[in-house]
């Protein structure tokens, strides 16, 4: 009596665990479709270092101890950076040009546009020029920087103190608003 109820049991653990293995489904989208819905990335990455090319040529390296990757999001996919970021771009001639430093980011796929927070720095070394900030939007299309917030930018000769600020990705050509600060100004 005792050896019938032990195979009887195991016929219905194995039972249960056969139909638990044929009910699942290997079909990617409804896993993208569930982790959208929930809010969860598709991917994540731990100390991310990526080197982009352009050629054979290297024209920026990214660094981050997390991204999370939101790119399965129909209308705005995105990639977050909750623990920082660190953007190295070189110029032609494989120099760091300019280098950009943040807390957070979110970076959309579609709009190329990206937002760095907390701590902002970006540095351009060959004008020895530096913005701080605490937001800043990054159009990469067009490379410019724009922000609404506080800034000190720091160049050879000027410090500027402001709120709002818009300028080319290498600190150039910059319009800054509300400003305060040491001017050096020449009359053309």
């Amino acid at each position: 009596m005792k050896n019938k109820t032990q195979i009887f049991l195991k016929s219905i653990t194995v039972t249960l665990v056969t139909v638990m293995l044929f009910s699942c489904s290997n079909n990617t989208q409804q896993v993208r479709d569930f982790l959208a819905s929930k809010n969860l990335p598709i991917g994540t990455a731990k100390n991310a270092y990526h080197v982009y090319k352009d050629s054979g040529r290297i024209t920026s390296k990214l660094i981050t101890p997390l991204r999370l990757d939101f790119s399965n999001r129909d209308q705005h996919p995105y990639s977050e950076f909750p623990k920082g970021i660190k953007i190295i771009n070189f110029d032609k001639n494989g120099i760091d040009s300019v280098t950009i430093s943040g807390d957070y980011s979110l970076s959309y796929d579609k709009t190329k546009v990206a937002e760095i927070r907390g701590n902002v720095v970006v540095t351009n070394h060959t004008e020895q020029s530096k913005l701080l900030t605490e937001q800043l939007f990054w159009d990469q299309n067009t490379k410019y920087f724009f922000s609404e917030k506080e800034f000190t930018l720091t160049t050879r000769k000027d410090t500027i103190y402001g709120i709002g600020f818009e300028c080319k990705e290498d600190l150039s050509k910059h319009l800054a608003r509300k400003t305060t600060g040491k001017l050096e100004t020449t009359e053309d």
